[in-house]
């Protein structure tokens, strides 16, 4: 497990758009079970215009948030996009109710999630669109056809994946170029080590969903008294870990305050020690 001592705040997707590592997942504002209307929208869209201001240029969603609402959301507290602002959404799943995701990877369904998202993003080009899931009902090169239609046609920059092994990326890449893999990953969570280190080596950008997870109450000692070394918070200290972990991490950790979001982009200023590094990841 390679560290850097130092880790860059930037970082180049897809070879042409550079955003800062620490970002925002746009997931939390929504109703419960990521369904229905977000309970303060004055309030969320407050959030993502302080996020933008703070220095945030990279903005995750997705069509299934909500779903479509969240998307609508974005658009109305940041359009016109500030220059700079990247905005990636997904698709790929059906939700029928609160909780419930069920992967539809039907090309036409594939189409309608990329039309929609463009009409709702306000947008001519979605600059990072990703496969929420790989539907077992349908070969990816199906289901990813009208995405190499879409990106041919300029309605995407790049794509990305989610939740997928390195078998499924390499399948993937022989419809149409990846830039990115969406997976579970956190400091408690580690069971995508070997994407994570292939998206390293491949040069492709590596998002982890729930990133601010610290993992089992076993570690709550050894991250606490590295917290306190740092003045920071146990969140914090996972966030540094992952922007540490590997140079093509890229954060998307939510929040549905002002106050939180703060605190998580303060993360990108904690310089953990090689040791520290060390002691975590054991």
């Amino acid at each position: 497990m390679s560290t850097k001592t130092k880790p860059s705040r930037s970082y180049v997707l897809g070879g042409d758009l550079t955003i800062d590592r620490l970002g925002y997942g746009a997931m939390q504002l929504t109703g419960t079970g990521v369904f229905g209307e977000t309970s303060d929208r004055v309030k969320a869209i407050k959030v993502l215009q302080e996020a933008v201001a703070s220095g945030v240029n990279f903005i995750d969603t997705a069509e299934a948030y909500g779903p479509k609402l969240n998307e609508s959301l974005i658009a109305d507290a940041l359009h016109p996009y500030k220059n700079g602002v990247v905005i990636a959404t997904k698709g790929g799943f059906n939700r029928p109710g609160p909780n419930q995701w069920i992967p539809n990877g039907d090309p036409s369904y594939i189409k309608s999630n990329i039309d929609g998202s463009l009409q709702r993003l306000k947008t001519d080009t979605i600059d990072l669109w990703q496969l929420h899931r790989i539907d077992p009902n349908y070969p990816v090169e199906e289901t990813l056809k009208p995405v190499a239609e879409a990106v041919k046609a300029g309605k995407i920059r790049h794509v990305g994946l989610s939740e997928v092994n390195v078998e499924q990326i390499e399948r993937a890449e022989k419809v149409v170029p990846i830039v990115s893999v969406q997976n579970l990953y956190n400091l408690g969570n580690r069971q995508w080590e070997e994407v994570v280190d292939y998206t390293t080596e491949r040069g492709i950008a590596f998002i982890p969903w729930y990133p601010l997870a610290s993992g089992p109450q076993t570690l709550a000692d050894k991250i606490g008294k590295i917290a306190q070394a740092h003045n920071a918070t146990i969140a914090q200290i996972a966030l540094a870990w992952l922007l540490k972990r590997a140079g093509n991490i890229l954060l998307i950790p939510g929040t549905s305050s002002v106050q939180h979001l703060h605190e998580n982009i303060k993360a990108g200023e904690i310089q953990l020690s090689d040791e520290e590094f060390e002691s975590l990841s054991k």
